[in-house]
Order: C-alpha cells, then structure tokens, then sequence
C-alpha cells in the first residue's frame, strides 16, 4: 500500500503556492455602489475598519498604478496598509497590491470581483500570496470589512461620487 500522507506533504508550500483567501458575501446594493465605495476615502475610511479598529485614515490615488494608504487605529496602535492599483474594471473588478507588516511587508494581491445578482451585488474578494501563518487573520480581516461595507452602504443611501 502507497503512503499518500507523505506524497500529499513532503513539500513546503510558499506563500505564493498556497490556496487563496476568498471571502464572497451577497449586498443588497447595487454594484455600481459597491465599487465606488472602494474608491472614495471618505466612505472607505467607515468601513475599512476590522475586528477593534475604531477608525481609519484613508488616502487613495484610484488609478491603475496609483498608490493608496490606509492606517488603522485601534485599542493596540496602529496598524497601516499601502499598495498600488493594478486594475480599476468599473463596475466589475479591482486588484492591488496590499502590504503591511502582516505580509511581512512583502507585496501580496487582493482582487475585488462584484458581479451582479438583481439589484444586489455578489462581492467575491480574492488574497494571494499571503503567508501560510497569517492567513487565517486575513480572512477574519476582510469578512468583517466586507461586513462593515454592506452596512455603511445599506445605512448611507447614496452613490460616492
């Protein structure tokens, strides 16, 4: 009889081997609205914000290889995050670089995917190349930012310019 438990895990993988993070999550907004709030600071800055982060200091350049910053604050510090746009799709897909210290300041990707279901919209959020260790902190991260957007926009009522 083969040994298919050492076959399946005699190699490490790396992060950038490894299974992505997704996060989907249906809101009952229109899509539209979903992707400008990625591209507004102001809205942003309401809903960027996981776990204990009680606000977060927003500076966005949405263009494909405009820079953003965003710095979090909660009861611990700070926690800041910056990346580059890769793709700005209108209404359809975003992508960008995301590093901080929890990617070991190492570049890693997330894509933003809306599809539309109605008059609500399918978010699917897509991280690769995070470490293996710090995937599990990531995918608590976005879900409650994912969950933070679905409210901001469901409380707000208004499309970000």
């Amino acid at each position: 009889m083969r040994d298919s438990t050492r076959s399946r895990y005699c190699c490490a993988m790396t992060p950038a081997d490894a299974d992505p993070l997704v996060v989907r999550r249906v809101l009952r907004v229109p899509r539209e609205r979903v992707f400008a709030a990625w591209l507004d600071a102001a809205l942003m800055a309401r809903w960027m914000c996981p776990g204990d982060t009680r606000s977060a200091t927003v500076e966005l350049d949405p263009r494909v290889g405009g820079k953003f910053r965003i710095v979090m604050h909660h009861g611990r510090g700070e926690a800041e995050h910056w990346g580059e746009y890769l793709a700005i799709e209108p209404p359809s897909r975003l992508s960008f670089t995301w590093i901080s210290a929890s990617t070991d300041r190492k570049p890693t990707v997330v894509t933003v995917e809306l599809f539309a279901r109605g008059a609500d919209t399918e978010l699917v959020l897509t991280h690769r190349r995070l470490p293996p260790d710090k995937v599990e902190a990531h995918r608590e991260g976005w879900s409650d930012i994912v969950a933070k957007l679905d409210a901001t926009l469901a409380r707000t009522g208004r499309v970000p310019p």
